[in-house]
């Protein structure tokens, strides 16, 4: 079966406008990035100077130390939300591509099928057999690709377990260690 060419077309269109579609999801993300990333800046511009302005008003070595061990806590906090926000968006940016490809992937394995299918009908006489091969190979690729799927959900189920797991244990050793 040939392809017309208002089918050429139309099949670019849609993965252009696939494309484009990927593009700004992944922009997206960035932004996310960007905006995070200049917040905590902002944010540790000023307490930068607050710290300054009270390390210059320190009188002796004993309120230094106290200066220092009140910071020691809210900057592992710090860290750990910017990890969380991190993970956030990475993990976030990521399931919005994967939705989109695995929406382009079942749209292609369709269009596929349809090709087979029609083949099929005009398929001359004896070449049973060699569709009904194609069909169990799509049929396999599809079985594998699900497979690698789940594969993949569950090692990301695990790393984000994972991670807030460690995420939860510097926290709480943060604190012990301040309480100490």
């Amino acid at each position: 079966m040939m392809m017309t060419t208002e089918q050429f077309v139309a099949a670019h269109k849609a993965n252009v406008e696939t494309l484009m579609g990927l593009t700004a999801k992944a922009f997206e993300g960035v932004e996310k990035l960007v905006e995070l990333n200049l917040q905590v800046a902002k944010t540790a511009l000023g307490e930068a100077a607050e710290t300054t302005k009270a390390a210059l008003s320190v009188k002796d070595a004993q309120e230094l130390m106290a200066l220092q061990a009140s910071l020691l806590q809210p900057a592992a906090d710090k860290a750990a939300a910017y990890s969380r926000h991190l993970y956030d968006i990475a993990t976030s940016t990521g399931a919005e591509l994967t939705k989109a490809a695995e929406a382009q992937t079942a749209d292609a394995q369709a269009k596929f099928l349809s090709v087979v299918d029609s083949a099929m009908k005009n398929a001359p006489a004896g070449s049973e057999n060699v569709v009904a091969l194609m069909k169990s190979g799509v049929a396999a690729a599809n079985n594998a690709f699900d497979g690698v799927q789940k594969a993949v959900k569950q090692a990301t189920d695990v790393a984000e377990a994972n991670f807030q797991a460690i995420s939860a244990s510097a926290t709480k050793a943060t604190k012990t260690k301040r309480a100490a």
